[in-house]
């Protein structure tokens, strides 16, 4: 049975999204209806996956989020979280890897709605084009939202943090809130089965600016981490 109900979101998941791609063409013309576009394509996901698999979500830590501007740095175990933050965030900027902005319609919205490219292999050039772009984002009210780890990972997987979150820290000088999550339990990497359930992404207290590198690294690893465990374990039970 969930075979068949994961072929149906599967399915519509992919209808949802040519039919908003194309049909939202028109959008292209202004930023601010890019933003509208993208947040009626995540309402529409969250439909798909709550009718077809029995995925809901529940959002916790609402209240650490800082009045001002800040950055979010997220767990990443599934495509969920690239997709939830246009629901939670009025203007976010995701920060994404280069190759992405080649991929038709795909790259033209990430363009026109002010997303952030990173060149993965451009070394110390790449990451100060990084916090020029990011700062740029953020003085027009948005908000950054990074993967540090790079990537997708499984549930409990040991993955490095990378240098881009540490870049942004030094050189924006803002609040990180980390944001911890158990997505990959539901809708894991390149995985076909959905599995029902409630995926939790939790906001914890935001890491103050003016830490020195390591111990800022240690401490959004560490308190990262520590959740998203806790996180697994609750949505295994």
């Amino acid at each position: 049975m969930m075979w068949v109900r994961s072929l149906l979101f599967n399915a519509s998941f992919y209808v949802w999204t040519a039919l908003v791609a194309t049909a939202g063409l028109p959008l292209l013309v202004s930023p601010l209806l890019v933003r509208v576009g993208q947040r009626l394509w995540a309402v529409g996901v969250v439909v798909l996956l709550r009718v077809f698999v029995g995925v809901r979500h529940e959002i916790r830590g609402r209240e650490h989020l800082p009045d001002g501007p800040f950055i979010v740095a997220a767990k990443h175990q599934s495509a969920w979280e690239t997709i939830i933050f246009f629901l939670l965030l009025d203007r976010p900027a995701y920060i994404l890897k280069k190759e992405l902005l080649s991929i038709p319609l795909y790259g033209w919205y990430a363009l026109r709605g002010g997303h952030i490219a990173i060149d993965r292999k451009g070394g110390a050039k790449a990451l100060r084009q990084l916090v020029l772009d990011t700062r740029a984002a953020a003085a027009l009210g948005k908000v950054p939202v990074i993967f540090p780890q790079g990537t997708r990972t499984a549930p409990g997987a040991d993955v490095p943090y990378q240098a881009g979150i540490a870049a942004l820290y030094r050189g924006m000088n803002l609040p990180v809130v980390p944001a911890a999550l158990n997505s990959g339990l539901f809708w894991g990497r390149n995985a076909f089965m959905k599995t029902p359930g409630t995926i939790v992404l939790e906001f914890l207290p935001p890491i103050p600016p003016g830490l020195e590198k390591g111990a800022f690294m240690t401490e959004l690893e560490s308190r990262t981490e520590a959740a998203s465990d806790r996180l697994l374990e609750e949505g295994r039970r």
